[in-house]
């Protein structure tokens, strides 16, 4: 290597690390910005996104890496949240929320439900398992991997019946009139209308 080339790769390596400097500080501006908002208790306590996580966190839902990676937060600024009685308070009240609206339900079985794969595919495949319950597990297989409609979705009709023959002796069949029918689909133009609209008709 002469000496143009060992000029050409420090230069490059400088470079590199100019930039990794670059990232660490605007990392650290952001870490520094949230311990400020958190301390100062302007913008964390109300933003809904980190009570939610929080919350989450909580539950179970949310590991605490992964709140600590996403606000940037060390052993020291998130040991120091556990103090803030007001935070605390918002916390809990975001839980009782999030239980009555069915978000917490809801997120904890959306992840058990995703090991149920594993679970059909292991009972499934093992020999020495009960015939009906690998054809089960086949079946919950099939409705896992295809979870679309299960059967044709049932078309609204209407029936007219016209009788003719009420004042007659010996009815003619002919004389009854039966109409079955699917109505037709009104166009959008006309359903989007609005009372006021209606009335300017």
């Amino acid at each position: 290597m002469n000496d143009q080339d060992e000029i050409e790769r420090l230069k490059r390596e400088v470079e590199r690390l100019q930039e990794a400097l670059r990232t660490s500080e605007h990392e650290r501006r952001k870490t520094d910005a949230l311990l400020t908002q958190f301390t100062t208790g302007d913008s964390l306590i109300n933003n809904l996104e980190f009570i939610t996580d929080l919350a989450r966190y909580a539950e179970g839902v949310l590991s605490e890496a992964t709140v600590k990676k996403k606000y940037h937060f060390d052993d020291a600024s998130w040991e120091s949240l556990g103090e803030d009685e007001a935070l605390i308070e918002a916390i809990e009240a975001e839980k009782v929320r999030r239980v009555r609206n069915g978000s917490a339900k809801r997120e904890k079985a959306q992840q058990h439900i995703v090991k149920a794969p594993d679970i059909l595919s292991a009972i499934m495949c093992d020999d020495g398992a009960n015939a009906r319950h690998r054809v089960d597990s086949i079946k919950a297989l099939d409705a896992l991997a295809d979870p679309g409609p299960k059967a044709a979705p049932t078309l609204d009709r209407f029936v007219i019946k016209i009788d003719l023959t009420a004042d007659q002796k010996l009815p003619n069949p002919n004389d009854i009139i039966v109409i079955d029918a699917t109505p037709r689909k009104t166009p959008a133009a006309i359903t989007d209308k609005t009372e006021d609209d209606w009335k300017k008709w």
